[in-house]
C-alpha cells in the first residue's frame, strides 16, 4: 500500500516576501522623495503666464523693467479690491484674465474703470466677459493665429510702434458711448480689429488686446512689440498689473463667466507637483509592467498533491447534492451527452445544443427508438434525486444505442 506524501506549504514567508519587495519599495520611496523636494523648492519661485515678476519666457518681467527704466513703477495685485482702489486717471489698469471673473466681479470693475478717467486694458476677453467689461463691442466668434500684423489704424501707439505680433480674439464695435468719440481698430483680420480702444465719458480708455504674445519676454525684442508695449502701458506714471485669482474674496459665491477653456484647476497648480504626480505616475506604470504576469505559453508545475480526476467529479456531485441544485447536474449531464451525441452524428459543434438540428439528426439513426428525445436531451429538470438518477441511466443508455448503430 503506497502512502500519499506529505502536504508541503508553497505560501511563501514573510521573509521571502520582503525580499521581493523591498527593491521596488526602496525605488518608489526614493522617487516619492525626489518629486515633494522639486515640487518644494519649484512651488515657492513660480509665477502665472504674464506675471510681471516672472523671467520664464511666458513672463512678462521684461515689460516691467522697460518702463521701472521709464519712470513707470509695476503695482502686483491679485484681487478685486486692491484693483479697483488703484483706479485713476494717473493709472494704467492692466487685467491679464479678465475671464477668470464671475459676473459681478466684472460689473464691479467696469464701475470703478469707466469714470476713473485712466487707462484699463484687457487681455483677450471673451463674448461673455464683453457684456459687462465692454458693452457695443462683438467679438469674432473664432480666434484667428498671432502674427506679425500692420497696424492700419491712426492710433499713434500702433502707428509708432509698426508692425507687432497680435492676433486672437477679433473684436469690432456695434456701438459707441455718447461722446466718447470713434474707437480705434488696430492690426485688424478680415475687417475686425485684434487691438480695440475705446473712449470712456470720464476721459479716459479701454484697450481690448486680442492676444498677450507681445508682452511676452520671448518676443519682446521682435517686431514692434516692444515700443507697442512700452506705449500702451506706459502712458500713465503708474501701472497695476492686476492677475485674477480663485483665491479672491469677491469671487466667494460667484460664477466664472468666462465661455473658454483657459484657466481652471490645472492652471493653479505648481508645475513641480504636476511633474512629481507625472512621475510617480510612470515610475507604478513601469513597476505594474515588470511585476505583471507575462503572457506566453502555460509552464507545467509540479503539484505537491496528485489528485484523481474521480475524486473531483465525486467532490463536485457533493456540492451539487448538498445545494440540491439538480437543475445544475441536469443541465451538466445533458450538455455534455449533446455535445458527445454531436460529433457521433456530424452535427456541427455550433449546433450540438439546438433541438432542431441535433434531434433529426438522432431519430434518423435510431429510426425505431420509443424513447423521448425531446424530453430526455431537452426537457426540464427532475424534481427528486431518483429521477436525475434515472436521467443518468438513459443519457448513457441513449449514448450506447448511436455507438452501437
Amino acid at each position: 500500500m503506497t502512502t500519499a506524501p506529505p502536504a508541503t506549504s508553497i505560501s511563501p514567508t514573510t521573509g521571502q516576501l520582503w525580499a521581493r519587495a523591498r527593491g521596488p519599495l526602496l525605488a518608489l520611496a526614493l522617487i516619492l522623495l525626489t518629486g515633494i523636494v522639486l515640487a518644494a523648492l519649484q512651488s515657492g519661485s513660480r509665477h502665472d503666464a504674464l506675471d510681471p515678476r516672472s523671467a520664464a519666457p511666458a513672463g512678462t518681467r521684461a515689460v516691467a523693467e522697460l518702463l521701472k527704466e521709464r519712470g513707470v513703477p509695476t503695482r502686483v495685485v491679485a484681487t478685486l479690491a486692491e484693483a479697483t482702489s488703484t483706479a485713476g486717471p494717473d493709472t494704467t489698469l492692466l487685467v491679464t484674465s479678465p475671464n477668470l471673473l464671475t459676473t459681478a466681479q466684472q460689473r464691479r470693475l467696469h464701475q470703478a474703470t469707466s469714470l476713473s478717467g485712466g487707462r484699463t486694458v484687457l487681455i483677450a476677453p471673451s463674448s461673455t466677459a464683453l457684456s459687462a467689461l465692454a458693452p457695443g463691442v462683438r467679438a469674432a466668434p473664432h480666434p484667428a493665429s498671432v502674427e506679425a500684423l500692420a497696424p492700419r489704424c491712426t492710433l499713434p501707439a500702433a502707428t509708432a510702434a509698426g508692425p507687432a505680433d497680435l492676433g486672437g480674439h477679433l473684436y469690432s464695435p456695434i456701438a459707441s458711448l455718447p461722446g466718447s468719440g470713434r474707437p480705434d481698430a488696430c492690426y485688424p483680420v478680415d475687417g475686425r480689429a485684434s487691438l480695440l480702444r475705446l473712449n470712456t465719458p470720464a476721459g479716459g480708455d479701454t484697450v481690448l488686446l486680442g492676444a498677450p504674445d507681445f508682452l511676452l519676454n520671448e518676443n519682446l525684442a521682435q517686431q514692434g512689440n516692444a515700443s507697442l508695449a512700452l506705449q500702451l502701458l506706459g502712458s500713465r506714471p503708474r501701472l497695476t498689473w492686476y492677475l485674477p485669482s480663485l483665491d479672491d474674496p469677491s469671487a466667494t459665491g460667484g460664477r466664472p463667466a468666462s465661455d473658454d477653456t483657459t484657466g481652471g484647476f490645472l492652471s493653479q497648480v505648481p508645475p513641480g507637483w504636476i511633474w512629481g504626480t507625472a512621475q510617480l505616475a510612470l515610475a507604478a506604470l513601469l513597476a505594474a509592467l515588470w511585476r505583471a504576469r507575462r503572457l506566453g505559453p502555460l509552464v507545467t508545475e509540479r503539484l505537491p498533491v496528485a489528485i484523481r480526476a474521480s475524486e473531483t467529479t465525486e467532490g463536485r456531485a457533493r456540492l451539487y447534492r448538498r445545494a440540491n441544485a439538480r437543475d445544475r447536474a441536469a443541465s451538466a449531464l445533458r450538455s455534455a451527452t449533446r455535445t458527445r451525441l454531436s460529433s457521433l452524428l456530424g452535427v456541427p459543434t455550433a449546433h450540438s445544443h439546438t433541438a432542431t438540428a441535433l434531434l433529426p439528426a438522432v431519430s434518423a439513426r435510431l429510426p425505431h427508438s420509443d424513447r423521448d428525445l425531446a424530453s430526455l436531451l431537452f426537457g426540464p429538470a427532475p424534481s427528486h434525486d431518483t429521477g436525475l438518477i434515472r436521467l443518468a441511466d438513459e443519457l448513457d443508455a441513449l449514448e450506447r444505442e448511436v455507438r452501437a448503430s
